[in-house]
């Protein structure tokens, strides 16, 4: 029977093995296709590679400014004129009965209207229309009061007709034009009854009205969805580390006294975050933990701290009390001092009578230790995409070193992101993200081809901070998919230390989006970036200090705190943005955040494998270079080494010298060949476009798995555990040689072990009595020798090491 079993478990080995190995050619196989379909037409593969990179712009910046002109610019200065035509209608008065008026506008076509005021002669709008030079496409203006009250016809109370050559022109800083009073006509040219008062002229989106107009090219858009089309600036919540160290508890009253050793934790909740102490190992009434727990928190500080001692009971929990803490009286500490502690007492929450919880005091307490640490910044980002690094403590801001300044020009060739009525269209918006200030763009709507020209200025406080740019489809305007979600079109990240200072960069980045289907140019976005400084000392300085403030090095957080926290303050963010008016909606501030892009992806593995191969390749060319020297496959060179070595043999003090004068001889060289344009996102270095479609339906699966055919689950972690198992044999491996290379010393191995030690002796003795100049140049010799005195075996030293014992004996 042993025997049968054991046969047994060979074959299912075997059987498995044989599915991995099948799996596992599949997968080759497939990734030999797509390599093999992609680089079987050169011309396509280059095209696709153009489709997908960076492209320099010149637009006319500034009205007439071009990009690489370092004269000093304007509050405007990178971004593209745009001309409108503004009409202000204030207020009218005398209008014949008692109307319900309204302003009515009409150019070529175009028409908007004021709101409507009820029974009134003297009505008031205080309200302005604009609309784009480029879509004028009428000689005249006409602008009519009407009668909503009125049964049949148009209502109109009255009119007045001007000619678009007349319209004077305003160039700010220029005062606003002042409105006149007009006498209103009927359609024969009649007067009638009444008078409306307005301003009419022509400006550009640097005019102060601008941001207020109501647009007549969104004429379909009206009531709540106007202000969500407007242009408009979102602030960060202020976010805190709230630490709670709970030390101790006292007269704890659990519900069997006969009960020995009891398990006593502390659960601390704030908001919808929950988080748990260990229990005690102290098994009594007076328990004690000392532990550390920390939330993220903004102000301000609506929610309460709850802490509740719990005793476990098998798969059961006993609530001995509780205590409700307000955050408005934490203390909040910006050093490295520890804050007070403070006794605090618990209730007992009881079931009322109406079935309502009340609370009853008892003589249980609990000691804690609590304070908000404003010498950390708050994560909300990852580390290396972040914009912000300062402390959370104004206190302990640091002057600004320089201006960060965005011009978003427009867009091209974007993609149909939803349909109507069998057509498709877009209605793009563009959300920019630096530091605690966020920006989002009008909504331009219907078009491929969106034009914003809107410009926006932060302050920098570290260069080495990321400003990122994305681009969304507005899907709540009129009931369109009203209660989807924005969709993605793509993003920009721009390194601020990538950028040189004071230049103006002008390109057209590629938007990519990466989806379960595959990756997808959604179309291009121009922008224009700057960054300025005023002191070059400054910004070099900052080079020398930590990336983050001094209490992250200090008191350093764990991996598992940190990821933690940042998803409480991304929740947190997205929760306070999507409050405002108009919401900056969840889906857009976790894109932006890049929330979720942790998770496993077997696109970001290969990835990060072939960044880390592009790495150690420096590595491999120099011991590559090195073989061939000491396989002397060219004696002209080998000779040159050997002199090389034997000069720095006899003068030492050349060594570190020359090692500084190659380096900076070889970055000097690679200054003709620097980098002109900022990065971008890259698709080869991504890996998405070899990337199959099971990898990117398990990149794009929720967590946990929503995924139910179990041969599709069964695939995937049959790919995880082959991946798993040769990361596994490589760590493995790693630990083996570091444990030989303990146990020289271990005596696991007594006769290796003193073998060991006669050659560290021997070595003592050669090494005292051989100048180390000699010995350097016999080792070096050695390494170097000519291939006919080398032997193809493993040598002495590598023999013996790989003889070694290491713990892998003891692994089961």
């Amino acid at each position: 029977m042993a025997n049968q079993n054991r046969n047994q478990n060979q074959n299912r080995n075997q059987n498995q093995n044989q599915n991995q190995n099948q799996n596992e050619n599949q997968n080759q196989n497939q990734n030999q296709n797509v390599n093999r379909n992609q680089s079987h037409d050169p011309h396509q593969n280059a095209a696709m590679e153009e489709e997908f990179n960076l492209r320099e712009t010149r637009p006319s910046l500034g009205g007439g400014r071009v990009a690489g002109n370092d004269r000093v610019g304007t509050a405007f200065d990178l971004v593209e004129q745009m001309d409108y035509l503004y009409v202000r209608i204030v207020k009218s008065k005398e209008l014949p009965g008692n109307p319900d008026p309204y302003v009515e506008l009409n150019l070529g076509g175009l028409k908007s209207s004021t709101r409507h005021l009820q029974k009134t002669s003297n009505p008031e709008w205080n309200q302005v229309f604009s609309i784009s030079k480029d879509q004028i496409n009428a000689p005249h203006i006409e602008i009519s009061v009407k009668d909503k009250s009125r049964g049949g016809g148009d209502g109109l109370i009255g009119m007045i007709l001007l000619d678009g050559i007349d319209v004077p022109r305003r160039v700010p800083p220029d005062s606003p034009l002042a409105p006149e009073w007009y006498r209103l006509e009927n359609q024969r040219g009649e007067r009638v009854p009444g008078e409306l008062m307005f301003a009419i002229w022509m400006g550009t989106q640097a005019d102060e009205a601008f941001p207020e107009a109501w647009h007549l090219d969104a004429v379909s858009v009206n009531g709540e969805g106007v202000n969500g089309i407007r242009s408009k600036v979102y602030l960060s919540p202020r976010l805190w580390y709230l630490r709670v160290n709970v030390i101790e508890a006292q007269e704890l009253q659990i519900s069997d006294k006969n009960r020995q050793q009891p398990e006593i934790l502390v659960r601390v909740s704030h908001g919808e975050s929950v988080l748990r102490t260990k229990i005690s190992q102290s098994r009594n009434v007076n328990p004690l933990w000392n532990e550390d727990l920390m939330f993220t928190v903004s102000e301000p500080f609506e929610d309460q701290l709850v802490l509740c001692v719990e005793e476990r009971i098998g798969n059961k929990k006993d609530e001995l009390g509780q205590c409700v803490i307000p955050l408005n009286g934490v203390e909040k500490r910006i050093d490295f001092k520890p804050p007070g502690s403070r006794w605090y007492n618990l209730e007992k929450p009881n079931a009322g009578g109406n079935g309502q919880r009340n609370a009853s005091r008892i003589n249980s307490r609990l000691h804690l230790r609590i304070c908000f640490d404003g010498g950390y910044h708050v994560l909300d980002e990852l580390t290396h995409y972040s914009s912000d690094l300062r402390a959370t403590a104004r206190q302990l801001w640091k002057p600004a070193v320089g201006v960060l300044e965005l011009g978003i020009l427009n867009a091209q060739n974007l993609a149909a992101m939803k349909s109507r009525d069998g057509r498709g269209f877009t209605d793009a918006y563009c959300v920019a993200k630096y530091g605690q200030k966020w920006i989002r763009t009008r909504t331009i709507l219907n078009s491929f081809n969106p034009k914003w020209n809107e410009q926006y200025t932060w302050e920098v406080y570290d260069p080495c901070t990321v400003i990122t740019v994305g681009v969304f489809d507005n899907c709540h305007l009129q009931g369109v998919n009203a209660g989807g979600k924005d969709s993605r079109i793509g993003k920009v990240r721009i390194r601020l230390s990538t950028l040189e200072t004071g230049r103006v960069y002008t390109h057209s980045y590629p938007l990519i989006v990466l989806s379960p289907s595959g990756v997808k140019k959604m179309g291009e976005i121009q922008l224009a970036v700057r960054f300025s400084c005023a002191s070059l000392f400054n910004v070099l300085q900052l080079y020398t200090q930590p990336l983050l403030p001094s209490l992250h090095y200090l008191q350093p957080l764990s991996c598992q705190q940190v990821e933690v926290l940042r998803y409480q303050a991304t929740q947190i963010v997205s929760t306070r943005l999507g409050r405002a008016e108009p919401p900056l909606r969840k889906e857009v501030v976790e894109y932006m955040l890049d929330v979720g892009s942790n998770m496993w992806s077997m696109r970001r593995s290969r990835a990060n494998h072939f960044r880390m191969a592009g790495i150690l390749s420096v590595v491999a060319k120099i011991l590559k270079w090195f073989d061939q020297i000491s396989s002397w496959k060219s004696p002209l060179m080998t000779g040159l080494v050997h002199i090389v070595f034997l000069v720095f043999i006899c003068f030492p003090w050349l060594i570190l010298s020359t090692v500084f004068l190659y380096l900076f001889l070889i970055g000097t060289w690679n200054y003709r060949g620097r980098p002109r344009n900022p990065p971008h996102m890259d698709v080869k270095l991504s890996k998405a476009d070899m990337a199959l479609n099971d990898e990117l339906d398990e990149e794009f699966d929720s967590f946990p798995t929503s995924v139910k055919q179990m041969e599709v689950l069964k695939s995937r972690y049959d790919r995880l555990r082959s991946l798993a198992s040769r990361v596994q044999t490589v760590l493995g491996d790693m630990a083996t040689q570091g444990e030989r290379f303990y146990n020289l010393l271990s005596w696991r191995d007594p006769r290796a072990t003193a073998l060991f030690l006669i050659f560290c002796l021997v070595a003592t003795v050669v090494l005292y009595i051989t100048p180390l100049r000699v010995v350097v140049i016999v080792m070096g010799f050695y390494s170097m020798r000519h291939p006919r005195f080398r032997d193809r075996l493993p040598s002495c030293p590598m023999n013996f090491l790989r003889r070694l014992p290491a713990r892998t004996d003891g692994l089961l």
